[in-house]
């Protein structure tokens, strides 16, 4: 039974995006593991961009700098 957890920035990830995502690993899992779809568990995990650090950094703060840099 495999067990595929998704991460992602809570922002932007429509229900229909997810749905999509989920249909979209299980079908990965069965057509190149031989996976069997109905044992397959997706989870998907969306994450506020402050409580997710890149080098140091919320993604938050991150953010805000790549657009000041952009718009500068």
């Amino acid at each position: 039974m495999p067990y595929v957890n998704i991460k992602i920035t809570r922002e932007g990830a429509t229900p229909e995006k997810k749905a999509r995502l989920i249909e979209g690993v299980t079908r990965l899992l069965q057509d190149e593991l031989g996976k069997n779809p109905q044992t397959t568990v997706v989870v998907i995990d969306e994450v506020d961009t402050d409580n997710w650090g890149i080098g140091g950094e919320t993604v938050t703060q991150r953010r805000k700098e790549e657009k000041k840099t952009t718009v500068v």
